[in-house]
């Protein structure tokens, strides 16, 4: 294998580089001399013995001769799937054990493997499963696949999902977040210790992460409720419950704020620092006192199922929220400073195309609503959902996929170049999609359509710079501005002429009427402005690095700096900025100092 590494390294070395299609040449010309029926040289393997030689032989990496500059080139070469980082941040996403559910939705998977709404086929979901469910032994699993993959790990956003995660014990809570810190500070020999450790405890509570035997353990009650004679939260409360192995591990996965506390403090300076939290609740769930926890577990952004904002829709569908209560969770998100990524669904019971046309247009554009990031995907059947019903009887129907198209087309146009719409498809596999959208190129069909019709794109994904590289002396600063409910929202965005967008920040200036009349509640005073969001796209670098898209280039320290001008211009005394535990650091050498929720600057 090393034959193959000294080739590439020399062909970077040479005055002609290496391109993708001399790269390819390499790959092609020492596979011919490889024996029949032995494994052939790939990315996927050459990576790992590259970064299994550096940590176990030094003396062989030695001498490969490879200074910071040509190891830098050789991942970049070698790396899979380069989108993965694109967005500027690698993403871990995580899922928490099966727990009963307060809402009983009509779409809602009910599989009995997982927690609420996830299936166990989908790629977090068996990743979780191999893991326990365990929170540091999935970070530790996907982490040691991200650096074998060649991706740069030093910012990770943590997404965690799994049904509401307002509905676990705050013990479990605590617990899940600490562990998350402590996966991230230990990468390395201690997180495989620690890893070894907890497999054992699992293993000794004889609980099972086999496919097959988990399987088998939920197939009694699956079958009930796939007939409909048994809910989720019972079969929940049956398998999980007070004679079985789970309730022993329980009793041990529970944390307190002051080991919370100190794992964060160690992830500050760590070589793997989450700078970004998001976890997944719903909006009658949230309340001044839920996200004052949040943000005391170090969160920054809340995922949260809206669907629909038709009231008839909402009652048929069985969702326990009401207009009212999406109106006030917007609210009080904003002027607590997260970034909200809302859940919004197409094609459901009740509903109709051109209904979902104008729900979703009022969705993104009235002042009482407008999310920041939307996960937009139509309305799946799947096995064992009351949904069942209503098809067996043509209630409801899934659109056609030219109907479909229409619609998220229309809602693609319709979305402000400062939302962002992360997904237009859940990570079902086809199999478990009794019918409905089984395409999993539904997104590139909804773009390529418009992109014929000549329409413009607005939406961030679409105008992402994503891995091309740019030269940040020809990008403009541009700033929106709008009204939502409460807050006078700016957003400032690095373009390019053809209008990718390369950053941008979210700054809210909350109404002061609004502050005064809620003074007694609120985390802010009314002479506070509020950075809810800064985000620089391209590769991403490594801390204190220079990277080649546009991050470590001063360009967020600008829309900072323009941030303070527009709040100091409007009146404000401080700045508070909604940071995470991994970017404390970086926001302490701006000038801004630790508050109890937020970092402040004053103005």
């Amino acid at each position: 294998m090393d034959e193959i590494v000294l080739d590439i390294l020399e062909q970077l070395k040479s005055p002609k580089g290496l391109d993708d299609k001399r790269l390819a040449a390499v790959f092609r010309r020492h596979n011919k001399v490889l024996e029949r029926g032995r494994r052939q040289y790939s990315k996927k393997r050459l990576l790992p013995y590259y970064l299994k030689i550096k940590e176990t032989d030094p003396k062989l990496w030695v001498s490969w001769n490879i200074d910071e500059n040509l190891e830098r080139e050789f991942l970049k070469k070698l790396r899979v799937k380069p989108r993965r980082t694109a967005s500027g941040v690698a993403t871990i996403t995580v899922i928490t054990k099966p727990w009963r559910c307060s809402s009983n939705c009509l779409y809602c998977p009910n599989d009995l493997r997982m927690p609420k709404s996830y299936l166990s086929d989908e790629p977090a979901c068996q990743r979780a499963e191999r893991n326990y469910f365990d929170p540091y032994l999935q970070v530790s699993a996907r982490l040691r696949t991200l650096i074998q993959m060649g991706h740069i790990t030093d910012k990770i956003e943590m997404i965690v999902l799994g049904g509401t995660w307002s509905d676990y014990p705050e013990g479990y809570q605590l617990w899940f977040m600490t562990e998350l810190y402590r996966a991230l500070s230990d990468a390395g020999q201690d997180m495989s210790k620690h890893a070894r450790e907890r497999r054992r405890l699992y293993k000794a509570h004889d609980l099972s992460n086999d496919e097959d035997e988990l399987r088998e353990f939920v197939e009694v009650k699956q079958g009930l409720i796939n007939r409909g004679l048994l809910n989720y939260n019972q079969a929940v409360d049956e398998l999980y419950g007070s004679q079985s192995a789970w309730v022993q591990v329980s009793s041990q996965q529970t944390a307190s704020f002051e080991e919370l506390k100190y794992q964060q403090d160690r992830n500050e300076t760590a070589k793997h620092r989450m700078v970004g939290l998001v976890i997944e609740t719903r909006p009658d769930l949230i309340s001044a006192t839920s996200l004052t926890m949040l943000r005391h577990l170090g969160c920054t952004k809340i995922q949260m199922g809206v669907q629909s904002l038709n009231p008839r829709v909402l009652e048929y569908n069985n969702r326990s929220i009401s207009v009212e209560s999406i109106r006030s969770s917007f609210a009080l998100l904003r002027i607590f400073g997260f970034k909200i990524h809302a859940h919004f669904m197409v094609n459901l019971y009740g509903s109709t195309a051109s209904q979902d046309k104008l729900d979703y247009a009022r969705f993104v554009n009235d002042a009482d609503f407008i999310p920041d990031e939307v996960k937009l995907y139509p309305c799946a059947l799947i096995e064992g959902t009351q949904l069942c019903l209503h098809y067996a009887d043509k209630s409801w129907q899934p659109y056609s996929e030219e109907e479909l198209v229409d619609v998220l087309v229309d809602n693609t146009l319709q979305t402000p170049p400062f939302v962002r719409i992360s997904r237009m498809i859940r990570d079902f596999s086809a199999p478990d999609v009794l019918a409905g959208n089984k395409k999993t190129n539904l997104r590139q069909l909804v773009e390529r359509t418009i992109e014929q019709s000549n329409e413009k794109i607005r939406e961030i994904r679409y105008r992402e710079i994503s891995t091309t590289s740019l030269e940040t002396d020809k990008l403009e600063l541009e700033v929106l501005d709008y009204t939502s409910s409460n807050t006078k929202e700016y957003f400032l965005q690095w373009v390019t002429s053809d209008d990718q967008i390369a950053g941008f920040l979210r700054l809210s200036l909350p109404l002061l009427g609004f502050v005064a009349k809620n003074q007694e509640w609120l985390p802010v005073t009314p002479q506070d402005a509020m950075i809810r969001e800064v985000h620089i796209y391209g590769k991403v670098a490594e801390l204190q690095s220079i990277g080649e898209g546009a991050q470590h280039t001063g360009l967020g320290k600008q829309l900072i700096a323009t941030a303070c001008n527009i709040a100091r211009e409007q009146g404000y005394k401080r700045l508070n900025v909604i940071s995470s535990v991994g970017t404390r650091e970086y926001y302490r050498s701006l000038g801004f100092e630790d508050g109890e929720l937020y970092q402040q600057l004053p103005l």
